[in-house]
């Protein structure tokens, strides 16, 4: 758990990299300006990051389903090996998704005025401006959002539902709270980070406003990233008192 806790910590740390310099200096200076080159690669390791935390929050369901439905085998399955596996296949899912789109993308014409109302080049605001026939790419994220989007939170769901069952069943009101207890952290952050996501990709655009959608997209930008810490240090005894012993430390 604390292996793909840190890998999402990388992935946390990536994210608002890639996203907040920029958008500070467009808020400083009521605009910005970008090359196309420069926006298309902040949209890349956009994408690469959203995908690779997208696939490492499915990972981390199914760690969980395997620690408390499969206790016994937990040891056995989830090795030291496999959970590095499992790591480096969803980064290079990640990054070959987002190169993928990115060099379609880069294959559109973009003939001006390109002013895109957005803190940072997300995909809509790109496609907006485009002045080429936007139907390969919209196929293309559409196939793509199946491997990224569709079966993830197929997985997460099936992981979850399993382990609801699995609660349930077990006899002790003690036990059960300690079964919750052990994934309300990644619940937490799943529901947090998937909600946003749909709200901005997959529910439909008529009716929402451009504010609403920058609101949204900050949320899973930014807001999460730094949210995401906060959950798991709360809710997280070892990590509590990894920081209290530090804060002793340092008052001798």
């Amino acid at each position: 758990m604390y292996f793909f806790i840190s890998q999402l910590a990388i992935s946390d740390i990536l994210l608002p990299t890639d996203v907040v310099p920029n958008m500070l200096h467009i808020l400083l200076n009521n605009g910005g300006a970008m090359t196309i080159i420069g926006c298309i690669t902040q949209f890349n390791f956009f994408c690469a990051s959203e995908a690779f935390e997208c696939l490492l929050l499915t990972v981390m369901s199914y760690d969980r389903y395997v620690a408390i439905c499969n206790p016994l085998r937990y040891t056995s399955v989830m090795t030291s090996v496999c959970c590095v596996k499992l790591a480096i296949i969803t980064m290079l899912l990640g990054l070959s998704m987002a190169f993928t789109e990115s060099i379609t993308i880069s294959m559109l014409t973009f003939c001006g005025p390109n002013i895109i109302d957005h803190f940072f080049c997300d995909l809509l605001p790109l496609l907006e401006v485009s002045c080429s026939d936007t139907f390969i790419v919209q196929r293309e994220i559409f196939l793509l959002s199946i491997p990224s989007l569709l079966i993830p939170t197929s997985i997460i769901i099936y992981s979850y539902g399993n382990i609801v069952l699995a609660i349930i069943r077990i006899p002790s009101s003690t036990g059960r709270q300690k079964a919750f207890f052990t994934c309300s952290s990644h619940l937490t952050v799943v529901s947090i980070f998937y909600w946003s996501i749909f709200s901005v990709y997959v529910v439909p655009s008529k009716g929402k406003t451009l504010t609403i959608s920058k609101i949204l997209s900050l949320i899973y930008t930014v807001f999460t990233p730094l949210i995401n810490p906060i959950i798991y240090s709360l809710r997280n005894k070892d990590i509590k008192r990894a920081a209290y012993d530090v804060i002793l430390k340092y008052r001798r």
